[in-house]
């Protein structure tokens, strides 16, 4: 199937909670995942939160990697975007995922660019 590009959105759960809430280990984190997936690291911008808890994204000439972490929940979302089919989104997933500590992880991918969808108007059923 061709597409434009391979989007992979994880849940990591029981993930190390020091790391979830240290927002300088998360952006070299994400740098790294994405430079260890062979992808060309263009910007980089992540907030803290208070009392806890950061959000990222690095922008990679291929799309980005973002992160919204819940240390409260030793949680973490993220997804990572590719746009061809050179690099692959799952070496940075699986990386990140290491570097956090996660225990348990909901892994999808989803193909992203094949094609349009046709929307029709939603069905009513009658109870």
């Amino acid at each position: 199937m061709d597409t434009m590009g391979r989007h992979v959105i994880a849940e990591l759960w029981d993930c190390d909670i020091e790391k979830l809430n240290n927002m300088n280990f998360i952006e070299q984190t994400f740098v790294d995942a994405a430079l260890e997936a062979g992808a060309e690291v263009r910007e980089v911008a992540f907030h803290k939160f208070a009392p806890q808890g950061v959000s990222g994204v690095v922008i990679i000439s291929e799309s980005h990697l973002t992160i919204h972490s819940f240390p409260e929940h030793g949680y973490a979302s993220i997804d990572v975007y590719t746009c061809g089919d050179i690099i692959d989104p799952n070496v940075a997933s699986n990386y990140i995922s290491k570097a956090l500590g996660a225990k348990k992880s909901e892994v999808v991918e989803v193909p992203r660019g094949i094609g349009p969808i046709k929307v029709g108007k939603p069905k009513v059923e009658a109870l």
